[in-house]
Protein backbone atom coordinates (compact mmCIF):
# COMPACT_ATOMS: atom_id res chain seq x y z
CA UNK A 1 0.00 0.00 0.00
CA UNK A 2 1.40 3.39 -1.17
CA UNK A 3 0.74 6.69 1.14
CA UNK A 4 0.06 9.80 -0.30
CA UNK A 5 -0.18 11.44 -4.07
CA UNK A 6 0.32 8.94 -7.04
CA UNK A 7 3.28 10.96 -9.16
CA UNK A 8 0.55 11.18 -12.04
CA UNK A 9 -1.58 12.94 -10.00
CA UNK A 10 -1.06 16.91 -9.17
CA UNK A 11 -2.02 18.20 -5.14
CA UNK A 12 -4.74 20.47 -5.23
CA UNK A 13 -4.29 23.63 -3.40
CA UNK A 14 -7.20 23.94 -0.89
CA UNK A 15 -10.67 25.48 -2.05
CA UNK A 16 -9.97 28.98 0.12
CA UNK A 17 -6.63 29.35 -1.30
CA UNK A 18 -7.63 28.68 -4.98
CA UNK A 19 -10.78 31.22 -4.37
CA UNK A 20 -8.28 33.22 -3.34
CA UNK A 21 -5.90 32.89 -6.03
CA UNK A 22 -8.59 33.34 -8.81
CA UNK A 23 -9.91 36.62 -7.43
CA UNK A 24 -6.64 38.25 -7.84
CA UNK A 25 -6.25 37.05 -11.24
CA UNK A 26 -9.52 38.11 -12.12
CA UNK A 27 -8.43 41.55 -10.74
CA UNK A 28 -5.67 41.53 -11.93
CA UNK A 29 -7.34 40.77 -15.83
CA UNK A 30 -9.88 43.58 -14.42
CA UNK A 31 -7.25 46.10 -13.93
CA UNK A 32 -5.54 45.14 -17.37
CA UNK A 33 -8.58 45.56 -19.09
CA UNK A 34 -9.19 48.78 -17.37
CA UNK A 35 -6.05 49.55 -18.20
CA UNK A 36 -6.17 48.86 -21.72
CA UNK A 37 -8.96 50.84 -22.40
CA UNK A 38 -11.47 48.49 -22.75
CA UNK A 39 -15.36 49.72 -23.12
CA UNK A 40 -17.65 48.52 -19.85
CA UNK A 41 -20.36 46.19 -21.69
CA UNK A 42 -23.18 48.31 -19.40
CA UNK A 43 -23.68 51.58 -18.54
CA UNK A 44 -24.78 52.91 -15.15
CA UNK A 45 -26.36 56.71 -14.14
CA UNK A 46 -26.90 57.59 -10.75
CA UNK A 47 -29.98 59.33 -9.67
CA UNK A 48 -30.20 63.23 -8.45
CA UNK A 49 -29.93 61.41 -4.58
CA UNK A 50 -26.84 59.62 -5.36
CA UNK A 51 -25.21 62.57 -7.26
CA UNK A 52 -26.00 64.91 -4.08
CA UNK A 53 -24.55 62.31 -1.64
CA UNK A 54 -21.52 61.84 -3.39
CA UNK A 55 -20.71 65.66 -3.71
CA UNK A 56 -21.47 65.47 0.29
CA UNK A 57 -24.66 67.65 0.10
CA UNK A 58 -27.11 67.05 2.18
CA UNK A 59 -30.48 65.86 -0.43
CA UNK A 60 -33.19 68.24 -0.50
CA UNK A 61 -36.58 66.32 0.32
CA UNK A 62 -37.94 68.04 3.26
CA UNK A 63 -37.27 69.30 6.35
CA UNK A 64 -36.00 67.51 9.17
CA UNK A 65 -38.41 67.93 12.42
CA UNK A 66 -36.68 67.43 15.36
CA UNK A 67 -39.66 67.71 17.55
CA UNK A 68 -41.54 65.36 15.45
CA UNK A 69 -38.78 62.72 16.05
CA UNK A 70 -38.39 63.26 19.91
CA UNK A 71 -42.04 63.04 20.14
CA UNK A 72 -42.65 59.82 18.08
CA UNK A 73 -39.29 58.08 20.51
CA UNK A 74 -40.83 59.44 23.53
CA UNK A 75 -44.48 57.66 22.52
CA UNK A 76 -42.38 54.36 21.34
CA UNK A 77 -40.24 54.26 24.46
CA UNK A 78 -43.36 54.64 26.48
CA UNK A 79 -45.37 51.86 24.86
CA UNK A 80 -48.13 54.38 23.41
CA UNK A 81 -46.61 55.03 19.65
CA UNK A 82 -49.32 53.04 17.90
CA UNK A 83 -48.91 52.33 14.31
CA UNK A 84 -52.06 53.17 11.35
CA UNK A 85 -51.57 50.19 9.14
CA UNK A 86 -53.73 51.61 6.43
CA UNK A 87 -51.53 54.07 6.39
CA UNK A 88 -48.17 51.90 6.52
CA UNK A 89 -49.97 49.67 3.44
CA UNK A 90 -50.91 53.31 1.64
CA UNK A 91 -47.43 54.83 1.71
CA UNK A 92 -46.15 50.63 0.50
CA UNK A 93 -48.30 50.92 -2.66
CA UNK A 94 -47.36 54.31 -3.29
CA UNK A 95 -43.33 53.73 -3.02
CA UNK A 96 -43.80 50.24 -4.77
CA UNK A 97 -45.87 52.46 -7.99
CA UNK A 98 -43.58 54.96 -7.79
CA UNK A 99 -40.23 52.50 -8.17
CA UNK A 100 -42.32 50.59 -10.64
CA UNK A 101 -43.22 53.82 -13.05
CA UNK A 102 -46.63 53.94 -12.71
CA UNK A 103 -48.08 56.84 -10.82
CA UNK A 104 -50.98 57.76 -10.82
CA UNK A 105 -51.02 61.76 -10.52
Amino acid sequence: MKIGQPADKPVRAPAAAERKANGEANAAAGTAAANAGASASAQVQLSDAVTTLLAGKEPVTGEFDSAKVERIAKAIAEGKFVVNPAAVADKLIANARELLGKTSH
